[in-house]
Protein backbone atom coordinates (compact mmCIF):
# COMPACT_ATOMS: atom_id res chain seq x y z
CA UNK A 1 0.00 0.00 0.00
CA UNK A 2 1.08 3.59 -0.69
CA UNK A 3 0.34 4.47 2.94
CA UNK A 4 2.80 1.86 4.20
CA UNK A 5 5.37 3.94 6.15
CA UNK A 6 8.18 1.65 4.99
CA UNK A 7 7.52 2.55 1.32
CA UNK A 8 7.45 6.25 2.17
CA UNK A 9 10.63 5.83 4.23
CA UNK A 10 12.40 4.16 1.29
CA UNK A 11 11.37 7.01 -1.03
CA UNK A 12 12.60 9.57 1.49
CA UNK A 13 16.03 7.92 1.64
CA UNK A 14 16.36 8.17 -2.17
CA UNK A 15 15.24 11.79 -2.28
CA UNK A 16 17.32 14.79 -1.22
CA UNK A 17 14.81 16.74 0.85
CA UNK A 18 15.57 20.12 2.38
CA UNK A 19 13.84 19.70 5.75
CA UNK A 20 14.65 16.08 6.54
CA UNK A 21 13.72 16.36 10.25
CA UNK A 22 10.18 17.52 9.40
CA UNK A 23 9.62 14.48 7.19
CA UNK A 24 11.21 12.11 9.71
CA UNK A 25 8.88 13.41 12.45
CA UNK A 26 5.88 12.68 10.23
CA UNK A 27 7.29 9.28 9.37
CA UNK A 28 7.76 8.38 13.06
CA UNK A 29 4.13 9.25 13.65
CA UNK A 30 3.09 7.01 10.74
CA UNK A 31 5.13 4.11 12.12
CA UNK A 32 3.35 4.45 15.48
CA UNK A 33 -0.07 4.57 13.82
CA UNK A 34 0.85 1.38 11.94
CA UNK A 35 1.82 -0.27 15.26
CA UNK A 36 5.46 -0.54 14.12
CA UNK A 37 6.76 0.75 17.43
CA UNK A 38 10.33 -0.62 17.23
CA UNK A 39 10.76 0.90 13.74
CA UNK A 40 9.50 4.26 15.03
CA UNK A 41 11.96 4.25 17.94
CA UNK A 42 14.83 3.17 15.67
CA UNK A 43 14.07 6.02 13.27
CA UNK A 44 13.88 8.54 16.12
CA UNK A 45 17.33 7.48 17.28
CA UNK A 46 18.68 8.33 13.82
CA UNK A 47 17.65 11.98 14.05
CA UNK A 48 20.87 13.92 14.83
CA UNK A 49 19.13 16.80 16.65
CA UNK A 50 15.56 15.91 17.62
CA UNK A 51 13.43 18.96 18.31
CA UNK A 52 10.37 19.30 20.58
CA UNK A 53 8.12 17.93 17.81
CA UNK A 54 10.32 14.84 17.49
CA UNK A 55 10.24 14.20 21.23
CA UNK A 56 6.50 14.87 21.45
CA UNK A 57 5.85 12.41 18.62
CA UNK A 58 7.93 9.76 20.42
CA UNK A 59 6.14 10.39 23.73
CA UNK A 60 2.73 10.38 22.02
CA UNK A 61 3.51 6.99 20.48
CA UNK A 62 3.97 5.60 24.02
CA UNK A 63 0.96 7.43 25.52
CA UNK A 64 -0.63 5.77 28.58
CA UNK A 65 2.49 3.68 29.27
CA UNK A 66 5.40 4.24 31.69
CA UNK A 67 7.67 4.51 28.61
CA UNK A 68 6.15 7.93 27.85
CA UNK A 69 7.44 9.27 31.19
CA UNK A 70 10.86 7.64 30.65
CA UNK A 71 11.20 9.28 27.23
CA UNK A 72 10.23 12.61 28.77
CA UNK A 73 13.06 12.34 31.30
CA UNK A 74 15.44 11.66 28.38
CA UNK A 75 14.02 14.71 26.62
CA UNK A 76 14.82 16.97 29.57
CA UNK A 77 18.37 15.58 29.74
CA UNK A 78 18.92 16.18 26.01
CA UNK A 79 18.11 19.08 26.82
CA UNK A 80 14.85 20.06 25.15
CA UNK A 81 11.87 21.85 26.69
CA UNK A 82 8.30 20.58 26.23
CA UNK A 83 5.46 22.57 24.73
CA UNK A 84 1.83 22.48 25.86
CA UNK A 85 1.03 19.53 23.58
CA UNK A 86 3.86 17.50 25.14
CA UNK A 87 2.53 18.24 28.63
CA UNK A 88 -1.04 17.38 27.58
CA UNK A 89 0.05 13.90 26.42
CA UNK A 90 2.07 13.32 29.59
CA UNK A 91 -0.74 14.46 31.89
CA UNK A 92 -3.16 12.16 30.08
CA UNK A 93 -0.67 9.34 30.73
CA UNK A 94 -0.41 10.23 34.43
CA UNK A 95 -4.22 10.19 34.70
CA UNK A 96 -4.37 6.78 33.01
CA UNK A 97 -1.58 5.34 35.20
CA UNK A 98 -2.96 6.99 38.39
CA UNK A 99 0.47 8.55 38.88
CA UNK A 100 -0.41 11.52 41.10
CA UNK A 101 3.20 12.34 42.03
CA UNK A 102 4.35 12.59 38.40
CA UNK A 103 1.30 14.66 37.46
CA UNK A 104 1.95 17.18 40.23
CA UNK A 105 5.58 17.47 39.09
CA UNK A 106 4.39 18.14 35.54
CA UNK A 107 2.02 20.81 36.88
CA UNK A 108 4.93 22.50 38.67
CA UNK A 109 7.01 22.40 35.47
CA UNK A 110 4.13 23.83 33.43
CA UNK A 111 3.96 26.79 35.85
CA UNK A 112 7.72 27.39 35.51
CA UNK A 113 7.42 27.33 31.71
CA UNK A 114 4.31 29.58 31.76
CA UNK A 115 2.25 26.83 30.11
CA UNK A 116 -0.19 25.99 32.90
CA UNK A 117 -2.88 28.33 31.56
CA UNK A 118 -2.48 27.43 27.89
CA UNK A 119 -5.58 25.65 26.49
CA UNK A 120 -4.04 22.22 25.78
CA UNK A 121 -2.08 21.87 29.02
CA UNK A 122 -4.82 23.46 31.17
CA UNK A 123 -7.47 21.12 29.78
CA UNK A 124 -5.13 18.16 30.41
CA UNK A 125 -4.48 19.37 33.98
CA UNK A 126 -8.23 19.60 34.63
CA UNK A 127 -8.67 16.07 33.28
CA UNK A 128 -5.73 14.78 35.35
CA UNK A 129 -6.96 16.25 38.64
CA UNK A 130 -10.52 15.08 37.94
CA UNK A 131 -9.35 11.52 37.32
CA UNK A 132 -7.23 11.76 40.48
CA UNK A 133 -10.38 12.63 42.53
CA UNK A 134 -9.13 16.16 43.21
CA UNK A 135 -11.98 18.26 41.77
CA UNK A 136 -11.02 21.41 43.71
CA UNK A 137 -7.58 21.36 42.08
CA UNK A 138 -9.20 20.96 38.68
CA UNK A 139 -11.49 23.90 39.37
CA UNK A 140 -8.55 26.05 40.52
CA UNK A 141 -6.66 25.36 37.28
CA UNK A 142 -9.75 26.36 35.29
CA UNK A 143 -10.44 29.52 37.32
CA UNK A 144 -6.84 30.73 36.84
CA UNK A 145 -7.06 30.51 33.04
CA UNK A 146 -7.09 34.06 31.57
CA UNK A 147 -8.80 32.86 28.39
CA UNK A 148 -11.12 29.88 28.52
CA UNK A 149 -12.33 27.85 25.56
CA UNK A 150 -15.10 25.28 24.98
CA UNK A 151 -12.75 22.31 25.53
CA UNK A 152 -11.66 23.54 28.98
CA UNK A 153 -15.26 24.28 29.96
CA UNK A 154 -16.24 20.78 28.89
CA UNK A 155 -13.32 19.28 30.86
CA UNK A 156 -14.19 21.01 34.11
CA UNK A 157 -17.94 20.26 33.80
CA UNK A 158 -17.24 16.56 33.17
CA UNK A 159 -14.65 16.41 35.96
CA UNK A 160 -16.93 18.00 38.56
CA UNK A 161 -19.88 15.82 37.57
CA UNK A 162 -17.74 12.69 37.88
CA UNK A 163 -16.51 13.76 41.32
CA UNK A 164 -19.90 14.28 42.97
CA UNK A 165 -19.89 18.07 42.59
CA UNK A 166 -23.21 18.39 40.75
CA UNK A 167 -24.05 21.97 41.74
CA UNK A 168 -20.60 23.22 40.66
CA UNK A 169 -20.87 21.29 37.38
CA UNK A 170 -24.23 22.90 36.59
CA UNK A 171 -22.91 26.36 37.50
CA UNK A 172 -20.02 26.00 35.05
CA UNK A 173 -22.38 24.64 32.41
CA UNK A 174 -24.54 27.74 32.84
CA UNK A 175 -21.43 29.96 32.68
CA UNK A 176 -20.27 28.22 29.50
CA UNK A 177 -23.60 28.95 27.82
CA UNK A 178 -23.55 32.56 29.05
CA UNK A 179 -20.08 32.99 27.51
CA UNK A 180 -21.44 31.88 24.16
CA UNK A 181 -19.45 28.66 23.82
CA UNK A 182 -21.09 25.77 22.00
CA UNK A 183 -21.99 22.63 23.91
CA UNK A 184 -20.59 19.20 23.17
CA UNK A 185 -22.10 15.79 23.77
CA UNK A 186 -19.70 15.42 26.72
CA UNK A 187 -20.61 18.71 28.43
CA UNK A 188 -24.35 18.11 27.96
CA UNK A 189 -24.16 14.51 29.22
CA UNK A 190 -22.13 15.69 32.24
CA UNK A 191 -24.74 18.37 33.03
CA UNK A 192 -27.42 15.69 32.83
CA UNK A 193 -25.40 13.46 35.14
CA UNK A 194 -25.21 16.34 37.65
CA UNK A 195 -28.97 16.91 37.37
CA UNK A 196 -29.55 13.19 37.94
CA UNK A 197 -27.42 13.18 41.09
CA UNK A 198 -29.47 16.05 42.51
CA UNK A 199 -32.70 14.51 41.17
CA UNK A 200 -33.29 18.07 39.88
CA UNK A 201 -36.04 17.49 37.32
CA UNK A 202 -36.31 21.09 36.13
CA UNK A 203 -32.55 21.24 35.53
CA UNK A 204 -32.77 17.97 33.61
CA UNK A 205 -35.57 19.38 31.47
CA UNK A 206 -33.66 22.60 30.78
CA UNK A 207 -30.54 20.69 29.70
CA UNK A 208 -32.77 18.46 27.55
CA UNK A 209 -34.25 21.55 25.86
CA UNK A 210 -30.74 22.91 25.34
CA UNK A 211 -29.66 19.63 23.73
CA UNK A 212 -32.63 19.80 21.33
CA UNK A 213 -31.86 23.37 20.24
CA UNK A 214 -28.22 22.41 19.70
CA UNK A 215 -29.06 19.26 17.73
CA UNK A 216 -27.57 16.92 20.33
CA UNK A 217 -30.74 15.17 21.49
CA UNK A 218 -30.33 12.36 18.95
CA UNK A 219 -26.72 11.75 20.00
CA UNK A 220 -26.40 8.33 21.69
CA UNK A 221 -24.20 9.65 24.53
CA UNK A 222 -26.64 12.49 25.29
CA UNK A 223 -29.64 10.18 24.82
CA UNK A 224 -28.25 7.68 27.33
CA UNK A 225 -27.58 10.51 29.80
CA UNK A 226 -31.17 11.74 29.32
CA UNK A 227 -32.55 8.26 30.03
CA UNK A 228 -30.39 8.04 33.16
CA UNK A 229 -31.24 11.60 34.21
CA UNK A 230 -35.01 11.25 33.89
CA UNK A 231 -34.82 7.81 35.49
CA UNK A 232 -32.98 9.12 38.55
CA UNK A 233 -35.48 11.97 38.79
CA UNK A 234 -38.19 9.32 39.02
CA UNK A 235 -39.69 10.24 35.63
CA UNK A 236 -39.56 6.78 34.09
CA UNK A 237 -42.15 7.52 31.42
CA UNK A 238 -40.11 10.48 30.16
CA UNK A 239 -36.99 8.31 30.20
CA UNK A 240 -38.83 5.69 28.13
CA UNK A 241 -39.92 8.30 25.56
CA UNK A 242 -36.29 9.31 25.00
CA UNK A 243 -35.22 5.67 24.92
CA UNK A 244 -37.89 4.66 22.39
CA UNK A 245 -36.88 7.52 20.09
CA UNK A 246 -33.29 6.27 20.00
CA UNK A 247 -33.90 2.53 20.43
CA UNK A 248 -32.66 1.68 16.91
CA UNK A 249 -29.20 3.11 17.67
CA UNK A 250 -29.06 2.60 21.44
CA UNK A 251 -26.09 0.55 22.64
CA UNK A 252 -25.91 -1.74 25.68
CA UNK A 253 -25.17 1.20 28.01
CA UNK A 254 -28.44 2.86 27.01
CA UNK A 255 -30.47 -0.34 27.49
CA UNK A 256 -28.90 -0.80 30.92
CA UNK A 257 -29.73 2.80 31.86
CA UNK A 258 -33.39 2.24 30.97
CA UNK A 259 -33.54 -1.05 32.90
CA UNK A 260 -31.88 0.62 35.89
CA UNK A 261 -34.54 3.35 35.84
CA UNK A 262 -37.28 0.74 36.15
CA UNK A 263 -35.29 -1.22 38.77
CA UNK A 264 -35.12 1.83 41.05
CA UNK A 265 -38.90 1.82 41.09
CA UNK A 266 -39.02 -1.91 41.80
CA UNK A 267 -40.79 -2.43 38.46
CA UNK A 268 -39.53 -5.96 37.81
CA UNK A 269 -41.96 -6.63 34.96
CA UNK A 270 -40.67 -3.72 32.88
CA UNK A 271 -37.05 -4.69 33.62
CA UNK A 272 -37.62 -8.26 32.45
CA UNK A 273 -39.54 -7.08 29.38
CA UNK A 274 -36.62 -4.83 28.38
CA UNK A 275 -34.13 -7.61 29.08
CA UNK A 276 -35.95 -9.85 26.58
CA UNK A 277 -36.24 -7.04 24.02
CA UNK A 278 -32.52 -6.30 24.34
CA UNK A 279 -31.61 -9.91 23.63
CA UNK A 280 -34.02 -9.95 20.67
CA UNK A 281 -32.13 -6.94 19.29
CA UNK A 282 -28.96 -9.05 19.35
CA UNK A 283 -27.28 -7.40 22.34
CA UNK A 284 -25.63 -9.61 24.95
CA UNK A 285 -26.50 -8.76 28.58
CA UNK A 286 -23.55 -7.87 30.79
CA UNK A 287 -23.04 -7.60 34.54
CA UNK A 288 -24.86 -4.22 34.66
CA UNK A 289 -27.89 -5.74 32.92
CA UNK A 290 -28.15 -8.42 35.59
CA UNK A 291 -27.54 -5.85 38.33
CA UNK A 292 -30.71 -4.05 37.20
CA UNK A 293 -32.65 -7.32 37.28
CA UNK A 294 -31.31 -8.21 40.74
CA UNK A 295 -32.00 -4.69 42.05
CA UNK A 296 -35.61 -4.88 40.92
CA UNK A 297 -36.12 -8.20 42.73
CA UNK A 298 -34.33 -6.87 45.81
CA UNK A 299 -36.56 -3.78 45.92
CA UNK A 300 -39.60 -6.05 45.70
CA UNK A 301 -38.23 -8.55 48.23
CA UNK A 302 -38.61 -11.45 45.80
CA UNK A 303 -35.96 -13.80 47.15
CA UNK A 304 -36.78 -16.87 45.01
CA UNK A 305 -36.70 -14.88 41.78
CA UNK A 306 -33.48 -13.13 42.79
CA UNK A 307 -31.90 -16.50 43.53
CA UNK A 308 -33.07 -17.92 40.17
CA UNK A 309 -31.62 -15.03 38.14
CA UNK A 310 -28.42 -15.08 40.16
CA UNK A 311 -27.88 -18.71 39.16
CA UNK A 312 -28.97 -17.97 35.59
CA UNK A 313 -26.32 -15.26 35.34
CA UNK A 314 -23.59 -17.69 36.36
CA UNK A 315 -24.68 -20.86 34.58
CA UNK A 316 -26.39 -19.72 31.38
CA UNK A 317 -24.53 -16.50 30.66
CA UNK A 318 -21.15 -17.43 32.15
CA UNK A 319 -20.86 -14.11 33.97
CA UNK A 320 -19.07 -13.90 37.32
CA UNK A 321 -21.21 -12.04 39.88
CA UNK A 322 -19.83 -8.87 41.43
CA UNK A 323 -20.21 -8.10 45.11
CA UNK A 324 -23.12 -5.81 44.15
CA UNK A 325 -25.03 -8.82 42.78
CA UNK A 326 -24.42 -10.69 46.04
CA UNK A 327 -25.63 -7.64 47.99
CA UNK A 328 -28.90 -7.64 46.01
CA UNK A 329 -29.34 -11.35 46.68
CA UNK A 330 -28.61 -10.90 50.39
CA UNK A 331 -30.98 -7.92 50.51
CA UNK A 332 -33.81 -9.84 48.84
CA UNK A 333 -33.36 -12.82 51.18
CA UNK A 334 -33.18 -10.58 54.21
CA UNK A 335 -36.31 -8.77 53.19
CA UNK A 336 -38.09 -12.13 52.79
CA UNK A 337 -37.08 -13.04 56.36
CA UNK A 338 -34.46 -15.60 55.34
CA UNK A 339 -31.88 -13.92 57.55
CA UNK A 340 -29.70 -16.95 58.34
CA UNK A 341 -29.44 -17.87 54.65
CA UNK A 342 -28.58 -14.29 53.80
CA UNK A 343 -25.86 -14.23 56.47
CA UNK A 344 -24.47 -17.53 55.20
CA UNK A 345 -24.14 -16.11 51.67
CA UNK A 346 -22.42 -13.00 53.02
CA UNK A 347 -19.88 -15.14 54.87
CA UNK A 348 -19.19 -17.67 52.11
CA UNK A 349 -19.00 -15.56 48.92
CA UNK A 350 -16.18 -16.70 46.64
CA UNK A 351 -13.67 -13.97 45.68
CA UNK A 352 -15.21 -11.36 47.98
CA UNK A 353 -15.38 -10.43 51.64
CA UNK A 354 -18.63 -8.85 52.80
CA UNK A 355 -18.34 -5.06 52.76
CA UNK A 356 -20.09 -2.37 54.77
CA UNK A 357 -23.00 -2.12 52.30
CA UNK A 358 -23.80 -5.80 52.71
CA UNK A 359 -23.71 -5.80 56.51
CA UNK A 360 -25.73 -2.57 56.51
CA UNK A 361 -28.37 -4.25 54.34
CA UNK A 362 -28.58 -7.22 56.71
CA UNK A 363 -28.66 -4.88 59.70
CA UNK A 364 -31.68 -3.03 58.28
CA UNK A 365 -33.59 -6.19 57.36
CA UNK A 366 -32.87 -7.74 60.76
CA UNK A 367 -34.23 -4.64 62.46
CA UNK A 368 -37.32 -4.71 60.25
CA UNK A 369 -38.04 -8.32 61.23
CA UNK A 370 -37.40 -7.59 64.91
CA UNK A 371 -34.50 -10.05 65.18
CA UNK A 372 -32.60 -8.10 67.82
CA UNK A 373 -29.83 -10.68 68.26
CA UNK A 374 -29.10 -10.58 64.54
CA UNK A 375 -29.18 -6.77 64.73
CA UNK A 376 -26.57 -6.90 67.47
CA UNK A 377 -24.29 -9.19 65.43
CA UNK A 378 -24.65 -7.18 62.20
CA UNK A 379 -24.02 -3.93 64.08
CA UNK A 380 -20.77 -5.34 65.49
CA UNK A 381 -19.65 -6.59 62.05
CA UNK A 382 -20.35 -3.20 60.51
CA UNK A 383 -18.50 -1.42 63.32
CA UNK A 384 -15.47 -3.64 62.72
CA UNK A 385 -15.36 -2.56 59.08
CA UNK A 386 -16.20 1.11 59.65
CA UNK A 387 -16.25 2.33 63.27
CA UNK A 388 -17.47 5.76 62.09
CA UNK A 389 -20.57 4.45 60.27
CA UNK A 390 -23.38 6.04 62.29
CA UNK A 391 -25.99 3.58 60.98
CA UNK A 392 -24.22 0.73 62.80
CA UNK A 393 -25.11 2.41 66.09
CA UNK A 394 -28.35 4.22 65.31
CA UNK A 395 -30.22 1.21 63.86
CA UNK A 396 -29.05 -0.97 66.75
CA UNK A 397 -30.04 1.63 69.35
CA UNK A 398 -33.49 2.00 67.76
CA UNK A 399 -33.98 -1.78 67.70
CA UNK A 400 -32.94 -2.13 71.36
CA UNK A 401 -35.17 0.80 72.30
CA UNK A 402 -38.13 -0.75 70.48
CA UNK A 403 -38.01 -3.87 72.68
CA UNK A 404 -37.25 -2.00 75.88
CA UNK A 405 -33.59 -3.08 76.25
CA UNK A 406 -32.64 0.36 77.52
CA UNK A 407 -29.32 -0.71 79.10
CA UNK A 408 -28.07 -1.75 75.69
CA UNK A 409 -29.32 1.53 74.21
CA UNK A 410 -27.17 3.39 76.73
CA UNK A 411 -24.18 1.18 75.88
CA UNK A 412 -24.53 1.99 72.19
CA UNK A 413 -24.87 5.72 72.89
CA UNK A 414 -21.78 5.62 75.14
CA UNK A 415 -19.85 3.79 72.42
CA UNK A 416 -20.80 6.52 69.96
CA UNK A 417 -19.58 9.21 72.36
CA UNK A 418 -16.32 7.38 73.07
CA UNK A 419 -15.62 6.93 69.36
CA UNK A 420 -16.87 10.44 68.55
CA UNK A 421 -19.35 9.12 66.03
CA UNK A 422 -21.92 11.70 65.00
CA UNK A 423 -25.25 10.81 63.47
CA UNK A 424 -25.39 12.10 59.92
CA UNK A 425 -27.79 14.99 59.72
CA UNK A 426 -30.93 14.52 57.66
CA UNK A 427 -31.24 16.78 54.63
CA UNK A 428 -34.16 17.06 52.27
CA UNK A 429 -34.47 19.27 49.24
CA UNK A 430 -37.15 20.29 46.80
CA UNK A 431 -36.78 22.11 43.48
CA UNK A 432 -38.91 25.19 42.80
CA UNK A 433 -38.64 26.87 39.41
CA UNK A 434 -35.10 25.65 38.88
CA UNK A 435 -33.91 26.62 42.40
CA UNK A 436 -33.15 23.94 44.99
CA UNK A 437 -34.38 24.59 48.56
CA UNK A 438 -32.64 22.54 51.28
CA UNK A 439 -34.09 21.78 54.73
CA UNK A 440 -32.67 20.34 57.96
CA UNK A 441 -34.74 18.82 60.77
CA UNK A 442 -36.30 21.67 62.76
CA UNK A 443 -35.03 24.16 60.19
CA UNK A 444 -36.21 27.76 60.72
CA UNK A 445 -33.86 29.55 58.32
CA UNK A 446 -36.16 29.71 55.32
CA UNK A 447 -37.73 33.07 54.48
CA UNK A 448 -41.18 31.42 54.46
CA UNK A 449 -40.67 29.58 57.77
CA UNK A 450 -43.90 30.83 59.37
CA UNK A 451 -46.02 29.71 56.41
CA UNK A 452 -44.20 26.36 56.26
CA UNK A 453 -44.78 25.56 59.93
CA UNK A 454 -48.38 26.74 59.76
CA UNK A 455 -49.02 24.53 56.74
CA UNK A 456 -47.37 21.56 58.43
CA UNK A 457 -49.48 22.00 61.57
CA UNK A 458 -52.61 22.09 59.40
CA UNK A 459 -51.57 18.91 57.57
CA UNK A 460 -50.78 17.03 60.79
CA UNK A 461 -54.14 18.00 62.25
CA UNK A 462 -56.01 16.76 59.15
CA UNK A 463 -54.20 13.42 58.90
CA UNK A 464 -54.73 12.77 62.62
CA UNK A 465 -58.47 12.94 61.95
CA UNK A 466 -58.02 10.35 59.18
CA UNK A 467 -56.40 7.88 61.58
CA UNK A 468 -52.69 8.74 61.44
CA UNK A 469 -50.86 7.64 64.60
CA UNK A 470 -47.27 8.86 65.16
CA UNK A 471 -44.67 6.10 64.81
CA UNK A 472 -42.29 6.66 67.67
CA UNK A 473 -41.52 3.14 68.82
CA UNK A 474 -37.94 3.62 67.58
CA UNK A 475 -37.43 6.86 69.51
CA UNK A 476 -35.59 6.77 72.80
CA UNK A 477 -37.82 6.01 75.78
CA UNK A 478 -36.32 8.75 77.95
CA UNK A 479 -37.73 11.48 75.67
CA UNK A 480 -41.01 13.07 76.74
CA UNK A 481 -44.18 12.75 74.64
CA UNK A 482 -44.22 16.44 73.71
CA UNK A 483 -40.59 16.34 72.62
CA UNK A 484 -41.27 13.18 70.62
CA UNK A 485 -44.16 14.78 68.74
CA UNK A 486 -42.16 17.93 68.01
CA UNK A 487 -39.15 15.90 66.86
CA UNK A 488 -41.34 13.85 64.49
CA UNK A 489 -43.30 16.80 63.12
CA UNK A 490 -40.29 18.81 62.06
CA UNK A 491 -38.30 16.24 60.12
CA UNK A 492 -36.62 17.67 57.05
CA UNK A 493 -38.81 15.80 54.54
CA UNK A 494 -42.00 17.09 56.18
CA UNK A 495 -40.69 20.66 56.04
CA UNK A 496 -39.76 20.25 52.37
CA UNK A 497 -43.22 18.87 51.61
CA UNK A 498 -44.95 21.72 53.45
CA UNK A 499 -42.83 24.25 51.54
CA UNK A 500 -43.71 22.58 48.26
CA UNK A 501 -47.41 23.05 49.06
CA UNK A 502 -46.92 26.64 50.26
CA UNK A 503 -44.86 27.56 47.18
CA UNK A 504 -47.35 25.80 44.88
CA UNK A 505 -44.34 24.02 43.39
CA UNK A 506 -46.37 22.03 40.87
CA UNK A 507 -49.74 22.57 39.18
CA UNK A 508 -52.71 20.48 40.32
CA UNK A 509 -52.40 16.89 39.27
CA UNK A 510 -48.59 17.00 39.16
CA UNK A 511 -46.48 15.15 41.71
CA UNK A 512 -44.57 16.83 44.54
CA UNK A 513 -40.95 15.65 44.39
CA UNK A 514 -38.58 15.50 47.39
CA UNK A 515 -35.04 14.14 47.70
CA UNK A 516 -33.52 13.00 51.01
CA UNK A 517 -29.90 12.15 51.79
CA UNK A 518 -30.84 9.41 54.28
CA UNK A 519 -33.48 6.69 54.56
CA UNK A 520 -36.96 8.13 55.06
CA UNK A 521 -38.08 7.46 58.63
CA UNK A 522 -41.07 5.26 59.45
CA UNK A 523 -43.14 8.14 60.82
CA UNK A 524 -42.63 10.37 57.77
CA UNK A 525 -43.42 7.41 55.56
CA UNK A 526 -46.67 6.82 57.42
CA UNK A 527 -47.54 10.53 57.47
CA UNK A 528 -46.89 10.94 53.73
CA UNK A 529 -49.34 8.14 52.93
CA UNK A 530 -52.09 10.06 54.73
CA UNK A 531 -50.99 13.44 53.35
CA UNK A 532 -51.25 12.09 49.79
CA UNK A 533 -54.96 11.55 50.52
CA UNK A 534 -55.44 14.97 52.11
CA UNK A 535 -53.83 16.96 49.27
CA UNK A 536 -55.13 14.54 46.61
CA UNK A 537 -51.88 14.34 44.71
CA UNK A 538 -48.88 12.09 44.23
CA UNK A 539 -45.81 12.62 46.43
CA UNK A 540 -42.50 11.20 45.26
CA UNK A 541 -39.59 10.85 47.69
CA UNK A 542 -36.18 9.64 46.60
CA UNK A 543 -34.28 8.52 49.68
CA UNK A 544 -30.87 6.87 49.88
CA UNK A 545 -32.38 3.44 49.20
CA UNK A 546 -35.08 3.86 46.58
CA UNK A 547 -38.04 5.84 45.24
CA UNK A 548 -41.26 6.06 47.21
CA UNK A 549 -44.45 6.97 45.34
CA UNK A 550 -47.22 7.96 47.74
CA UNK A 551 -50.73 8.07 46.27
CA UNK A 552 -54.21 7.59 47.71
CA UNK A 553 -52.86 6.53 51.09
CA UNK A 554 -50.36 3.91 49.87
CA UNK A 555 -46.73 3.61 48.78
CA UNK A 556 -45.24 1.57 45.96
CA UNK A 557 -42.59 0.14 48.32
CA UNK A 558 -45.23 -1.87 50.20
CA UNK A 559 -44.02 -0.34 53.49
CA UNK A 560 -40.65 -2.02 53.17
CA UNK A 561 -37.45 -0.16 52.37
Amino acid sequence: MESDPRRIHARLIKTNTADVRFHLNNLINMYFKSYLVSDAVRLFQQIPSPNVVSWTTLISGHCNTPAALSHFVSMLRHPALPNQRTLAILLKTCAYLSSLYSGIQLHALSIKLALASEPFSASALIHFYSKSSLPNNARKVFDEMPQKDAVCFSSVIVGLAQNCKPIDALCYFSEMRACGFGSTDYSVSAALRASAELAALEQCRMVHAHSVTNGLDLNVIVGTALVDGYGKCGMVNEARLVFDELVSVMNLVGWNAMMSSYAQQGDKDSVLELFSMMEFQGLEPDEYSFLSVMSAFCNKGLANEAEHWFQKMKLEYRLEPWIEHYTCLVGAMGRAGRLEEAKSIALTMPNYKADAAMWRSLLSTSAHHGNVEMVKEMSQRLQELDPQDDSAYVIAANAFSGVGRLNEVQEVRKLMRDRRVKKEGGLSWIEVYGKVHVFLAGDRRHEQTEKIYSKLADLMEKISKLGYVPVWDQMLHDVGKGEKIEALWYHSEKLALAFGLVADVAPPGKALRIVKNLRICRDCHEAFKYISRVVEREIIVRDVNRYHRFLDGGCNCGDYW
